[in-house]
């Protein structure tokens, strides 16, 4: 009996092993064969065949399939790159954490390296070829990386500020008196020469118990550029005319700065206690200067003064309060800081610092400021008396510790969240003036070119016109500068504060004698004169010009020529000197006497006949060991020595006024005539004097 089997029960069973028996019918034999996984599938069922078929892709297909390369640039962001890509935001960061030196993901970051954009890109399988930097791109760019000063704030938030009042005027006016009334200290005791040479920043509490913010700014005419620096700063100004002297240069000066600036005036009319006072001609000449008087029907009120003996220092007090109100001044004394950069110094002990008035927001120790291309983590805070404070509200001058770099007087204030931030955007700055300076150089550079091209061509086509073989061999000719041979003097300047050296330099720019003299500026900075200025002064063999500052007691400086003033216009003087000390001496002119001729003499020396001029002399002294000029209609016939001088047939020296003698050349050919000029003269060699005219 056969046993008949179910193969496809059995395949179920067995699958396992895949090893299955099949009835050979004809032998009556069993004989095995595999059956693969593929062939055990389940069927669909009628439903699943009905449903639409899916079409799965690889992620491959997403990327550009025109086999193009993307574009990138340097300091793009993650999102731009993304987008470049055309990848999603979150595989451009996957990709990013296994590339070295791409830590930020962070969307908005800049990726500076080209080299880490293109592994991003290679990580994701992309081509990329680099571009510039799209023009809309660095507006971005532009907006995001620098900082400016906020918009105005609601009025909600506007609070009630001290006014900032300048105290300007001519030289030796009396505005620093008149401060030290205000505030009882004597300052113009400590000035050098009595003038002011660097701003001056204080807060004084006035007997109504208002505050105001004082800057004092120099008269002087070498510091125009602080003076109308204390004039953008400033809510009123407040300035101080003499009653004996009137309008002065630097007071049209100030009257042309308030209008500019639109800042309003009040003026103090100070020394009403001299006997050479006038108030009324002052008053003239203030109207005439286009000033609208009070009394005149117009609001520029006149207080006079005494600031020496205190007269009337309470009405002034009262003007500028009343001023204040009228203008209705008001700041927003909350979010980051806003400020003026007044006045810059290095302190030997303290370091940088600076002296600021604060516009916007409450300045606290801990703040990172910017200014310019300089920054600041804030470590001190002090007052105009060097107290120090914990914070300061707008209108209130500081002085601020904790500069990196020196900032410049006049530049703004602000303050960002981080120093990463700050570090961020003085890296923009600098590049934007690297960018500036070389706009602005390149018409000199073009020109430059010229010149060699120009001097390129002549030399080549000397060089062709001499022969091919002519110009070989031979010793080279040195190349000669055309400033070699000529007189020099190199000056290193060093001063107290950035405003000081600031005016010395606006002093120096006016010399324009460079043909007879060079003057180099080889360095200038603010501080104490250090080792480095010492090996610089020596290798440009200079002098250290050190202004109001201390000298350094080193071993060094016994070599080198240090010169120190306080007051600049003794500075000046002394620069001068040296440049006219430099000057080779002059041959000048003297004459010493006059004669004219009145009648023409031929007589017989030997057989020859010679000419004498009969003279009488109408200046001075004619001598005969002396040079001669003949002048006849304003033009030299003569110039020369005297064979001969006689008086009365006998041969003399010397010939006094009004006195007649006969006067013979050397050279026989000239033949005087009645009515010609006969000068005697001789030259000195004299030392030169510089034509340099600084101003003052």
């Amino acid at each position: 009996m056969f046993r008949i089997i179910n193969l496809s029960r059995l395949a179920n069973t067995l699958h396992s092993s895949r090893a299955v028996t099949h009835w050979n019918q004809p032998t009556g034999a069993l004989r095995g064969f595999h059956v693969n996984a593929a062939r055990l599938k389940r069927r669909k069922t009628a439903e699943e065949k009905k449903s639409p078929r899916i079409i799965e892709y690889s992620p491959k297909k997403t990327q550009k399939t025109d086999g193009g390369a993307s574009d990138i640039w340097r300091h793009m962001s993650v999102a731009q790159l993304a987008k470049e890509l055309e990848r999603p935001l979150d595989d451009i960061q996957e990709a990013m954490l296994y590339v070295k030196g791409a830590d930020n993901i962070e969307p908005a970051f800049k990726l500076a390296d080209l080299k880490i954009i293109q592994e991003i890109a290679k990580k994701l399988g992309a081509k990329t070829r680099v571009v510039a930097t799209p023009e809309a791109s660095s507006e971005d760019d532009q907006k995001d990386r620098d900082v400016a000063p906020r918009p105005p704030a609601p009025a909600n938030l506007l609070q009630p500020r001290p006014p900032v009042v300048t105290v300007m005027g001519h030289v030796d006016h009396g505005k620093t008196t008149l401060l030290d009334s205000l505030r009882g200290a004597d300052v113009a005791a400590g000035e050098a020469g009595g003038i002011t040479q660097h701003i001056g920043a204080f807060t004084v509490t006035l007997e109504n118990g208002e505050r105001v913010t004082f800057l004092d700014t120099p008269g002087h005419a070498a510091f125009s550029a602080m003076r109308a620096r204390g004039a953008v700063a400033t809510d009123i100004i407040v300035l101080v005319v003499a009653a004996e002297d009137g309008v002065m240069a630097q007071t049209r000066e100030v009257i042309q700065l308030a209008k500019e600036t639109q800042v309003p005036i009040i003026v103090a009319l100070n020394k009403i206690d001299k006997p050479e006072a006038n108030i009324e001609k002052s008053k003239r000449e203030l109207a005439q200067m286009g000033l609208a008087l009070e009394e005149q029907g117009g609001d520029v009120q006149v207080i006079p003064i005494s600031a020496l003996k205190g007269t009337n220092l309470q009405l002034l007090a009262e003007a500028v309060s009343t001023q204040a109100t009228l203008m209705g001044l008001k700041s927003d004394p909350t979010g980051l800081v806003e400020g003026i950069v007044v006045e810059s110094k290095t302190d030997p002990r303290r370091g940088k610092l600076s002296t600021a008035i604060v516009s916007r927001g409450t300045l606290r120790k801990g703040s990172v400021l910017l200014s310019g291309l300089s920054h600041a983590k804030v470590r001190g805070l002090f007052d105009h008396n060097g107290q120090p404070l914990t914070e300061a509200p707008p209108g209130t001058p500081v002085e601020i510790l904790g500069w990196r770099e020196l900032p410049l007087a006049g530049d703004l204030i602000l303050e960002v969240e981080t120093e990463k931030k700050a570090h961020a955007v003085l890296k923009y700055r600098e590049h934007e003036a690297q960018q500036e300076k070389i706009e602005s150089s390149s018409d000199e550079i073009r020109k430059k070119e010229e010149e060699h091209q120009a001097k390129y061509r002549a030399e080549r086509e000397a060089r062709r016109l001499a022969g091919r073989f002519r110009m070989r061999g031979g010793q080279r000719v040195k190349q000669v500068d055309d400033n070699e041979g000529k007189p020099r003097v190199s000056v290193i300047i060093k001063g107290d504060v950035h405003g000081s050296v600031e005016a010395i330099l606006d002093v120096l720019e006016t010399y324009s004698s460079n043909e007879s003299c060079r003057l180099d500026i080889v360095h200038y900075g603010v501080g104490n004169v250090t080792e480095g200025d010492l090996e610089l002064a020596k290798a440009f063999d200079s002098i250290i010009y050190a202004f109001a500052v201390e000298t350094p007691q080193l071993k060094g400086a016994k070599d080198v020529n240090i010169r120190s003033y306080n007051i600049i216009y003794r500075l000046i003087d002394d620069l001068k000197e040296q440049l006219s000390s430099k000057l080779p001496p002059v041959e000048v002119e003297e004459v010493l006497g006059e004669a004219n001729v009145l009648q023409n003499f031929l007589i017989n020396e030997g057989r020859k006949e010679v000419p004498v001029a009969g003279c009488r002399c109408t200046k001075g002294v004619l001598k005969k060991a002396q040079k001669f000029r003949l002048l006849r209609d304003g033009e030299v016939v003569y110039n020369g020595p005297l064979e001969s001088m006689r008086h009365l047939k006998n041969e003399v020296d010397t010939i006094k006024k009004d006195v007649e003698c006969g006067l013979r050349f050397k050279d026989t050919k000239v033949l005087p005539q009645a009515g010609d000029i006969l000068q005697c003269y001789t030259t000195n060699m004299e030392a030169q004097q510089t034509d340099w005219d600084p101003g003052f």
